[in-house]
């Protein structure tokens, strides 16, 4: 026999088993959501199980993206800024990820150029072919064998999502080094799933095919034939249509599957289970193990979210609220903690820019008119352009809606964001909910504007800012990070898992139930340590700090308010479904508890007001700040 039938026979039944998972037709169609649930489906049966991304754009990760570009930015425990699909897996299947498991055109040629630099190719010429695939090659076989679970146990699968869309001129190179790896790991040990839109035209309500069997000629000419075809439609595919994709892609009908539009995504390992998805993977990689006959745990989790039936609002106040996947990982840590305690979540999104007072007067400043937007250093500036009373009335009903929204959700949630726009509305959000008690969770930057909130309106510092916001502020009680770099942007942010020492009989604590915690951070900007004692003096304690103590990490209310609680670091990130996020679950107990009035019920809305005697209270209480 020849030289590769006999390395084959070596590897053996015991080899790392792969599973590529790509997409054709369009993009977004869900393939890491597929990928993930074939996950779920083989821990279910006692796989060891790892998982890598693939994206075919030239950064080097994603960490300088904005999230209308490519959705949220997903922190890894060391540090590694990734594609959102990352969180998708480790969520799914429960799994600590890391930076080389997102691999990009940006860091393969990079790693291939910095061969070349060193000598290491002997003076060859250095080629797309063999060089660039031959790395990607090594680059998967090495990060496959890493272990991601807690038991530390050997990976036995490795699934690898090829990102964008079967024929995109950026993907050819990871196809044809795909093409190859299949070769080199031998039958038995490879598996291709293809992900494909089956789209029903509406004006005749009929399926069509033509798509999914484009898309598997054009797969096919890069040398490649799937072994499973997903269909994905929003309605169960009909028998005679799933003979028609089997016959003209060369697949048997029971390799044609089913991915039509469910409840919820975690109905889709149910959905995969259901169509024998994972036999069939078990009988293509020659793996001698039987599928779970039941998933008791995961079962009961997507009953309670089917029949989830009190609801509970919560306000999300961004700057990218026009693509709810900018803040996937909160949702999705939302929903687990809602799931738990057998709450129907609705999300109010809130462009934190509508919560912002608009222009009262279309006159310009030298004609009388009044001043406008009170701006983020706690002054107010004129508007130099009058503004058309069209555009003044449209701003003013946004602002309306959105304050008649926020009144009517029963919690208030500011993820973490960048940059100054929007912070004024943020930092009104904050005072609304500390004035009127309704329980408020800030994270990152959240954390920080409700710093700012409170040296503004209880400390009295009314030029207090971060000086992300205003560099020459009077009072910077959010300052750059020292060690940060102003230079460059990828990848100099403090990241990754730190740990954060919390005290004893804080609401920290008793959410978390230990003094000692590790999360996941993602910020250049921090508390400035020389107001600390003044804010925890006046009420505002910072309940959670790094190991040194000098990095407030926790911030809470001293006062009497049934949940307000701030952190520097993304605790979404370690949310899963069967294991909410304590903070999350504390938030969405607390939220639920509160009671608002119906969106169609105005009068009871309370005005965004300080009480006076508070007022005057904290005026008498004040401590003194450092100038």
């Amino acid at each position: 026999c020849s030289v590769i039938e006999r390395t084959w026979k070596r590897i053996g039944s015991n080899a790392m088993k792969y599973i590529l998972v790509s997409g054709g037709v369009v993009s977004g169609l869900g393939k890491g959501i597929c990928s993930s649930s074939i996950g779920v489906l083989l821990k279910a049966a006692g796989i060891h199980v790892t998982s890598i991304k693939i994206d075919p754009y030239l950064n080097t990760d994603a960490g300088t993206m904005s999230p209308y570009e490519h959705g949220e930015v997903f922190v890894l425990d060391d540090g590694g800024e990734a594609d959102l699909d990352l969180g998708n897996y480790e969520r799914f299947m429960n799994v600590s990820l890391t930076r080389d498991h997102n691999i990009t055109t940006g860091k393969i040629y990079s790693h291939v150029i910095e061969k070349e630099r060193r000598g290491d190719y002997l003076g060859k010429t250095v080629q797309v072919v063999p060089h660039i695939t031959d790395a990607l090659q090594n680059w998967i076989e090495r990060v496959a064998q890493i272990p991601v679970e807690e038991t530390k146990a050997k990976p036995e699968v490795c699934l690898i999502e090829l990102g964008g869309t079967v024929g995109d001129i950026e993907s050819s190179v990871f196809l044809e080094a795909l093409r190859q790896f299949r070769f080199r790991v031998g039958p038995g040990n490879f598996c291709h799933v293809q992900v494909s839109l089956v789209p029903v035209v509406h004006a005749v309500g009929q399926q069509k095919t033509k798509p999914t069997q484009h898309g598997i000629m054009t797969l096919r000419s890069t040398g490649h034939s799937p072994d499973i075809i997903c269909c994905r439609s929003t309605k169960p595919l009909e028998r005679e249509i799933v003979r028609k994709i089997a016959l003209s892609c060369m697949v048997p009908p029971s390799h044609v599957i089913s991915v039509h539009d469910v409840r919820n995504i975690y109905h889709v390992p149910l959905l995969l289970r259901k169509q024998r998805v994972l036999e069939i993977i078990l009988q293509t990689l020659k793996i001698n193990k039987m599928p779970a006959e039941r998933m008791p745990n995961w079962n009961a989790m997507v009953m309670r979210e089917d029949n989830a039936k009190r609801e509970c609002r919560i306000a999300v106040v961004g700057k990218y609220t026009g693509l709810s996947d900018s803040y996937l990982s909160v949702i999705k840590a939302l929903k687990h903690a809602a799931n738990q305690l057998k709450l129907k979540l609705k999300i109010v999104w809130l462009e934190s820019v509508d919560l912002e007072q608009p222009p009262s007067s279309v006159e310009s400043p030298r004609e009388g008119g009044g001043e406008s937007f009170s701006n983020i250093s706690g002054g107010s500036s004129p508007i130099m352009t009058p503004e058309r009373p069209s555009k003044i009335r449209a701003k003013s009903e946004r602002y309306s809606k959105a304050w008649k929204e926020l009144r009517c959700c029963h919690g208030i949630l500011i993820p973490g964001g960048f940059g100054a726009r929007g912070v004024q509305g943020k930092i009104l959000a904050v005072q609304y909910a500390r004035l009127n008690k309704v329980p408020f969770f800030g994270i990152c930057l959240g954390m920080q504007v409700s710093v700012i909130e409170y040296a503004r309106n209880v400390l009295h510092m009314e030029d207090a800012n971060s000086t992300e916001i205003d560099q020459h502020a009077e009072s910077p009680v959010v300052i750059f990070m020292p060690e940060g770099s102003k230079t460059h942007m990828g990848g100099t942010m403090r990241l990754g898992s730190r740990q954060t020492n919390i005290e004893e009989k804080s609401l920290a604590h008793k959410l978390y139930g230990k003094a000692e915690v590790h999360e996941r951070h993602r910020h250049r900007y921090e508390v400035n340590p020389e107001y600390v004692a003044a804010f925890e003096k006046a009420g505002l304690r910072f309940t959670g700090r790094s190991t040194d103590g000098k990095r407030m990490e926790i911030t809470e209310l001293k006062s009497e308010h049934p949940f307000f609680i701030g952190v520097q670091y993304h605790p979404e990130f370690k949310s899963r479904p069967m294991r909410p996020h304590p903070i999350f679950l504390g938030f969405m107990r607390a939220s639920s508890k509160r009671e608002v009035p119906k969106l169609s019920d105005p009068t009871k809305f309370k005005k965004l007001e300080l009480d006076p005697t508070e007022k005057a209270s904290e005026t008498k209480s004040a401590p003194e700040v450092p100038k």
